[in-house]
């Protein structure tokens, strides 16, 4: 590989050498020594874009933007400098400015050159490497990209460090840097330069003579690397296009078949976009492409002129020549050194010029004639600015009456303002003092010495204000001294002042804080007393309850032994009775039946007969109880069951005893049923409706005659029914609380002994009273 680089490095330098023999004997050719008026022709390769682009596309792209930018400068950038400075006022044209990209490829330390030159004298170069540097110093810029950002597919299968992508003024091109490293490399060994020298050909010889110094002084290897060498031969091309006048030809390649006379419009103006004509036609439609100077318009034309138009002015010889030719003011436009004319307007002007002489006579006369009106004109605008500038003067002395009016009363605001302004405020200060004597009022003590204080102040205070009035030199800075001495008196006044209010307000504070601690131990004090009086009381008190309570549970005690030697004699009294009532309802059962088989029989008879029987009465014998007894038999003549129900009994009258009932109404008891309670008074209140209704059949059954009128199946009595019905307004004997929606029944005992069909059958000749309250 080392030796491949070195044989082609041989053969790049024998082809330079000769190339430039070549133009060395060319140029010798010439028959003069130095050439200072000379034309050039410069023709340069296109813009080139290929699939696969390498070094040999980036260096003709290079020269493209170097030439591109050189076009800009020279026809758009320059011509509209020219413009702004003669003040034509011709509309600015933008165009694309391709400096950057310039930058990106030539500037030292992270241009592309350098990095590719850079990477050439490392011992192992690799071309990957100089893409990631190109990347890491140039990757914000706007002109440079990955390759997969590029329209293309095969360009967008190229791996990042295999290439990268510029935005030329033409469009964007992928390179890839596989081969940058080699054909950068111009490197010759010196060895083979001595060879080349010692050939016996002599004109190789004379050709590798004219590097042997340089290559003597840096030693083995010669580096010189091409793209150093195509950028400094295109500086100095530059160089020399800037110092001469250019002219440009643009050639548009029509179609890409290349055939003649085929014409492909997008390809054209794309063309012509990315050469950046678009924008130059612009400027010539708008602009002023030929133009002469003054003096150049003077001389060429002064020789066909009389002796009093030829001492004219350039300037106004050239205005006063267009304006007889009757030109149109947009087909020209003066400028400060130069006269500029719309494309195609020069010719015309310079063929009227040049007519036959009879023409040239009319002219003349038309000069002469524009003339005279300019400066009859200019007589006129002189008048107009005479009589503008008397009325200028006029409204420029009653303005600077005004300005020194106004000057004056600035000058006195300036003086006496700090003087009414102090006095302003140091009248101010004595609301302040008047403040501080109105709190010092209230001291206790002191207050005479505060009185003359306050009168130093008040004197104070007048003698500063007499001070500024006096004195109308007064400075701002002596008034502030003033004001702050005061300032400062007064502060220390109120300081003092608030510092004894503070005193006495503490020595008072404290005096307070001791009464109140004499106080609290005196209420701490009486509050323990009376906390040990309570505690005795207390203790009187709980000793007093157990005593009461041991002598209830004695006084209980005796009750219940009393009530039980009671409830014994009253069982065997109930027993006694109840066996006497069995007895009795056995006979009345054993007379009730045999009648009833008397009575079959007299049916059975009076049916043979035909004759009539009475009907069957069942006369029942009721057990009546004493007054003081504590049991009875069941409505039905039954016996009582066992002796549970004397001895319930006897405990109910017991309890009954708490109220005597016996004088209440009818009204009085079903009310309290209804809406009581007292579980006590509902308990005795049932217990004597009871009684009462016991009472009332046994009168019932007693006094009932057989062809009575009276209703059997009526519960009660009307007058007591129709009592029911009417409010009642009777005085409870105990409070009665109410209660919404409250049901409940009382039982009773039929008098006439009937039995319910739909009841069970121990019911028989028993009942219920219902009973509603609705609140």
């Amino acid at each position: 590989g080392e030796a491949s680089n070195a044989r082609d490095a041989l053969a790049k330098s024998l082809y330079t050498r000769l190339f430039d023999y070549i133009v060395m004997r060319i140029n010798q050719s010439i028959p003069f020594s130095e050439s200072r008026y000379y034309i050039g022709v410069l023709d340069i390769a296109g813009f080139e874009y290929f699939t696969v682009n390498s070094f040999e596309q980036f260096c003709i792209n290079y020269c493209n933007e170097k030439l591109q930018q050189f076009f800009n400068q020279r026809i758009l950038k320059d011509e509209q400098e020219l413009y702004v400075k003669e003040g034509l006022g011709v509309k600015n044209v933008s165009f694309v400015d391709n400096q950057d990209c310039i930058d990106l490829i030539e500037s030292k330390q992270t241009g592309i050159f350098s990095l590719l030159d850079e990477e050439s004298k490392l011992p192992k170069p690799n071309y990957q490497h100089f893409t990631d540097q190109i990347f890491h110093n140039n990757g914000q810029h706007f002109r440079i990209a990955l390759p997969r950002k590029s329209k293309l597919k095969e360009h967008r299968e190229i791996r990042d460090h295999d290439g990268f992508l510029i935005r030329h003024f033409a469009g964007a091109v992928c390179y890839q840097t596989k081969h940058f490293i080699e054909k950068n490399n111009d490197a010759l060994h010196a060895s083979l330069e001595a060879i080349v020298q010692e050939c016996k050909n002599p004109f190789i010889c004379e050709i590798f003579m004219t590097g042997e110094e340089s290559s003597q002084k840096q030693g083995k290897l010669n580096f010189i690397s091409v793209g150093s060498k195509f950028k400094k031969q295109l500086s100095e091309l530059m160089l020399k296009l800037r110092s001469t006048g250019t002219n440009f030809i643009r050639c548009i390649k029509p179609n890409v078949k290349m055939i003649a006379h085929l014409f492909e419009s997008p390809s054209v103006m794309s063309q012509l976009q990315c050469a950046g004509m678009t924008s130059v036609l612009e400027l010539m439609q708008q602009g002023f492409p030929s133009r002469a100077p003054f003096s150049e318009l003077y001389s060429m034309y002064k020789q066909f002129l009389p002796p009093n138009l030829a001492r004219l002015d350039p300037r106004l010889f050239c205005k006063a020549l267009f304006k007889a030719l009757g030109l149109d003011d947009n087909d020209f436009q003066f400028g400060m050194t130069k006269v500029f004319f719309r494309p195609g307007k020069f010719a015309e002007f310079d063929q009227m010029m040049r007519a036959d002489p009879e023409n040239l006579r009319v002219l003349i006369e038309k000069v002469k004639k524009w003339l005279i009106c300019s400066r009859w004109r200019k007589a006129q605008w002189c008048a107009l600015e005479v009589i503008k500038l008397k009325n200028k003067i006029i409204y420029r002395r009653e303005a600077l009456v005004c300005i020194q009016k106004n000057l004056r009363m600035s000058l006195a605001m300036r003086q006496h303002r700090p003087r009414y302004q102090g006095l302003r405020s140091i009248n101010m200060l004595g609301s302040q003092v008047d403040k501080i004597l109105e709190m010092g009022g209230n001291l206790k003590g002191g207050r005479s010495v505060l009185e003359q204080s306050i009168d130093t102040l008040k004197q104070n205070i007048d003698k500063a204000v007499n001070t500024i009035k006096t004195c109308e030199k007064i400075k701002k800075s002596e008034i502030d001294k003033i004001y702050k001495s005061l300032v400062d008196q007064i502060n220390k006044e109120l300081v003092g002042v608030k510092r004894k209010i503070e005193q006495e307000r503490i020595a008072e504070e404290q005096e307070k804080l001791r009464k109140l601690q004499q106080e609290m131990e005196e209420e701490k004090k009486r509050k323990h007393e009376e906390e040990m009086l309570r505690r005795r009381m207390e203790e009187d008190k709980v000793l007093k309850q157990e005593m009461e309570k041991q002598r209830k549970m004695e006084e209980e005690e005796e009750r219940r032994l009393e009530r039980e030697e009671r409830d014994k004699n009253q069982a065997e009294a109930l027993q006694k009775q109840l066996e006497e009532a069995n007895s009795r309802y056995a006979a009345l059962q054993q007379q009730i039946e045999q009648e009833r088989r008397d009575h079959e029989l007299a049916l059975r008879l009076a049916a043979e007969s035909g004759g009539a029987v009475e009907d069957l009465v069942i006369k029942t014998q009721r057990l009546s109880i004493d007054q003081g007894s504590l049991g009875r038999g069941s409505p039905d003549g039954e016996p009582a069951v066992n002796g549970v129900v004397g001895s319930q009994a006897g405990k109910k009258t017991t309890d009954n005893k708490k109220f005597d009932l016996s004088k209440w109404k009818y009204a009085e008891l079903r009310d309290t049923i209804n809406t009581s309670c007292d579980i006590d008074l509902l308990e005795a209140c049932r217990e004597e409706f009871h009684r009462r209704l016991k009472v009332y059949h046994a009168w019932k059954a007693k006094n009932r005659k057989k062809n009575s009128t009276f209703n059997e199946s009526m519960r009660a009595p009307t007058s007591i029914l129709e009592e029911a019905n009417r409010p009642s307004m009777g005085t409870l004997k105990k409070p009665v609380t109410s209660c919404n929606q409250r049901y409940f029944r009382i039982p009773f005992v039929r008098p006439d002994g009937t039995r319910d069909s739909l009841g069970p059958a121990h019911q028989s000749g028993r009942g219920w009273w219902y009973a509603h309250f609705d609140g």
